[in-house]
């Protein structure tokens, strides 16, 4: 698995809603991507992604830029779909909507997705992991994927602790820019400083969960905020489709 992916979720606006009017935006983006080297691409069935990550993997093929062999596509199965009959139909539909054989790597999306960043290291999840042949993959690893969200102190992704990040951006010039960590090297004292910064600060806290008796996160004092309408595609664990 490589160790920078491209992330292929678009944004989220004030309504909750996905800003689906960006997918020509991440269409040329991930074409710049794979053309500037990037090897990993990373979807989901909710992102609602899966067609154009398909069309631009064909369309690279087609141009000779890439082999399928050579290219790493993680996608994943919403909740909705986490019922052992249900997991295949699932990955099924990805394909199809991808247009493509087969996927590198189907994950279960949430919540088992770890969040990963500057102000939130999860140093004992991710050494019980290593201690036990899981690779970490890190999501949000420059910080928040939601609307004004305070991030304090972000200032870099992962760095040397052998975790794959998948940074997202629908901008050509950051592409080059999230991937370019492979031209300097790191010393003791200064992984020492960036371990100092890690506070805790989880940019995805969900606190619509926090008053469930097993919510694993902090608690703290806020209104409850209301789900926003890309998580309410389920109902009651029914197989409603994205």
């Amino acid at each position: 698995m490589p160790a920078i992916g491209y992330g292929t979720w678009v944004n989220v606006g004030k309504n909750g809603r996905l800003l689906l009017e960006d997918k020509p935006k991440l269409v040329e983006a991930m074409s710049h991507a794979i053309d500037v080297g990037y090897r990993h691409l990373d979807t989901a069935h909710l992102y609602q992604t899966e067609p154009e990550v398909g069309w631009v993997v064909r369309k690279k093929i087609q141009e000779g830029v890439i082999t399928r062999e050579q290219v790493f596509i993680t996608t994943k199965v919403w909740q909705h779909n986490h019922r052992p009959e249900d997991v295949e139909a699932s990955v099924r539909g990805s394909l199809e909507r991808m247009g493509l054989d087969y996927v590198d790597l189907v994950l279960m999306h949430w919540p088992m997705s770890i969040s990963l960043n500057i102000n939130l290291g999860q140093k004992d999840l991710v050494s019980y992991c290593k201690k036990n042949g899981i690779q970490c993959v890190a999501y949000t690893p420059f910080g928040s994927m939601m609307p004004n969200r305070e991030d304090p102190n972000n200032q870099g992704t992962k760095y040397e602790r052998g975790l794959v990040a998948i940074p997202k951006t629908l901008t050509k010039s950051r592409v080059v820019e999230n991937a370019s960590i492979f031209d300097f090297k790191l010393d003791a004292s200064d992984v020492k400083t960036l371990d100092s910064l890690d506070n805790g600060y989880r940019t995805v806290r969900p606190l619509f969960w926090q008053d469930y008796e097993y919510y694993p996160f902090d608690r703290i004092d806020a209104p409850v905020p209301k789900l926003p309408e890309i998580f309410l595609k389920w109902e009651d664990g029914g197989k409603i489709d994205i």
